[in-house]
């Protein structure tokens, strides 16, 4: 019995052997698709500089960083756009709509939360939903106290804006234009599922923050680990982060803002997350120009957690873009961009007008990137293309065939 048993445990090693291997190859085949691609990314790469940076004094007296970018002939009536990121991310994240936005004439405040990117990291007790809404307070006193403004949140920033709504109505009624949920979710339920159903959503809720709590002390030591098995880490970036094809630069910049969130953190905004429940302050929002953005293939937030969300708002538009994921900014960022600088111009007209929202239908929209699609086809099409003239010249001259670079 003891050799049989030998043998079931060598036969089961060595299965767990293979199927690590062949997962190997699959993410060592998925990075070259990915390193195809890299021309899809911005000339100007990731890597932005702001126009000021500042430490914003919160509530509980935790330091929180803040950048504004100001456009060189801004116009005073032109709200100022204030954008809070998703959780285990930063402000870095919105790289490509700030850029956008201040081209197209607008001044943009963009923050870190509490204990992510350049903020300073908070106490247990800090770490709520409520107190990320505070620092939004403070945020918009320090660097807007006047003139209108829009909300734009993604994920945990959509989260928060909507905390802030219910702890200064005063403030949303007085001066804010319009509000831009992005992949995000007005409740808590169903957030860690990762589209794997409710029992992988409990397990995580209950087994995750502790884990990362247990972890936490070892995270010095992941860098070497990552680059051990980066191709791996970066299939499953891309796996919950997006749903069509993107650059393995771009799953580099995401996996490098991810990973830069300490466990602890995440230990401790997982609970927050999961008790979030704001359906009731959306009311607030009713005579606001509300857009609310959703990717098709969202596993953090699918497009139901937006549905309900426009349920509550009559005069909102629900637009879901087709193969989205969850970081659909980054993966669609011209049809984000514009979606929203449409509502802040349907918001512009609607105040001159004096049309009241409520009287405006409510429209639903979905969206196909087709630009995208054609850069997409373009990229591998022209790595083909330059492999296969490559392989003919080759051939014609006797010379062997060379690997194109990508």
């Amino acid at each position: 019995m003891a050799g049989v048993g030998k043998a079931i445990g060598l036969g089961a090693a060595a299965a767990a052997a293979a199927g690590a291997a062949a997962a190997g190859v699959a993410a060592d085949r998925a990075a070259a698709e990915r390193r195809r691609l890299n021309e899809l990314d911005p000339a100007d790469g990731f890597a932005h500089v702001a126009d000021e940076e500042l430490k914003v004094i919160a509530t509980d007296g935790l330091n929180l960083h803040v950048e504004i970018d100001t456009p060189r002939d801004l116009d005073p009536d032109l709200p100022t756009i204030v954008m809070s990121h998703g959780f285990c991310l930063s402000l870095r994240s919105w790289v490509l709509q700030r850029r956008a936005f201040v081209q197209a004439g607008y001044r943009v405040v963009l923050w870190d939360q509490r204990s992510h990117g350049e903020s300073e990291v908070s106490d247990l007790a800090g770490c709520t939903i409520d107190q990320l809404a505070l620092d939004l307070r403070a945020v918009i006193d320090a660097t807007c106290p006047e003139g209108p403004i829009a909300l734009v949140g993604h994920s945990m920033g959509g989260m928060t804006t909507m905390a802030f709504a219910r702890h200064s109505p005063e403030l949303v009624r007085d001066r804010v234009m319009a509000v831009a949920f992005i992949a995000t979710a007005a409740g808590g339920e169903g957030l860690t599922d990762l589209g794997m159903g409710p029992l992988v959503g409990r397990a995580i809720g209950q087994v995750g923050p502790r884990l990362l709590s247990r972890l936490a002390p070892h995270q010095r030591w992941l860098a070497p680990v990552r680059r051990f098995g980066r191709n791996v880490e970066s299939s499953f970036v891309d796996r919950f982060s997006y749903d069509s094809p993107v650059s393995e630069g771009l799953v580099r910049f995401t996996a490098d803002l991810i990973l830069a969130t300490r466990f602890e953190v995440m230990a401790a905004f997982i609970p927050a997350i999961q008790g979030h429940d704001e359906l009731n302050t959306l009311t607030t929002l009713v005579d606001k120009d509300v857009l609310v953005v959703n990717g098709e293939g969202d596993l953090l937030t699918p497009p139901a957690h937006s549905e309900k969300i426009v349920e509550r708002l009559p005069g909102s538009e629900h637009v879901i873009v087709r193969d989205a994921g969850h970081l659909i900014m980054l993966e669609h960022p011209e049809i984000v961009t514009g979606q929203i600088l449409t509502l802040l111009h349907r918001a512009e007209v609607a105040a001159a007008a004096a049309v009241a929202v409520a009287e405006k239908p409510r429209v639903r929209r979905t969206i196909v990137d087709i630009a995208k699609g054609r850069r997409v086809r373009k990229a591998r099409e022209g790595r083909d293309g330059r492999e296969d003239r490559a392989g003919r010249e080759g051939h014609a001259t006797g010379r062997p065939r060379t690997k194109a670079s990508s």
